[in-house]
């Protein structure tokens, strides 16, 4: 029996989450499999994989044939590089102590690489707010600055509209107190 590890869809129409499964290669995509060995929702940012790396090492040794996407999520995973550590000691090249100090310092620098790329991704983030706060601020102060400006324009008006009107009241007094006299 040819078997596949492949995934299975699943989730509401817009947001794919998948089953990574072994199933038999001639059922259908979202039917019968054999065993579920992890879960994959390409929603998230980076993509979530949960996988049991023993049982999907086991199947990939025993020949079980990956689809193209689900060989990634493997070799992503270091199941590939686990395959080829254990091949070498089969082999004798090394024994099975190098093999997992070898795996352990490619998955530690693996994700060195992945905590990396997250810090600057957040780094990013807090720059263009820190950007967009900055402009923000340039926009209320001059929003600010005209509003002064206008105040002041309408403050000045109304001091020269109350200097006409006061200097109108005392004309027409100083005029009237020298016809009386």
């Amino acid at each position: 029996m040819a078997t596949k590890i492949r995934l299975q869809r699943g989730g509401r129409k817009g947001y794919a989450v998948y089953r990574i499964v072994i199933a038999d290669a001639r059922a259908p995509r979202d039917g019968r499999f054999i065993e579920k060995i992890g879960t994959y929702n390409p929603n998230t940012n980076p993509a979530t994989v949960d996988l049991n790396f023993e049982r999907a090492l086991y199947w990939v040794e025993t020949g079980a044939q990956p689809t193209d996407t689900t060989r990634n999520i493997l070799s992503d995973e270091g199941v590939y590089l686990m395959k080829h550590l254990r091949g070498g000691v089969a082999k004798g090249a090394f024994d099975e102590a190098t093999a997992q100090k070898k795996f352990d310092a490619w998955k530690a620098d693996k994700q060195k690489g992945l905590d990396a790329v997250r810090n600057n991704e957040e780094k990013a983030k807090k720059d263009a707010a820190a950007k967009e706060l900055a402009a923000e601020k340039k926009i209320k102060e001059a929003k600010a600055a005209q509003v002064a400006e206008k105040r002041a324009a309408e403050a000045a008006a109304k001091a020269e509209a109350e200097a006409a009107a006061n200097a109108a009241e005392e004309s027409p007094a100083e005029e009237a107190a020298p016809a009386e006299a």
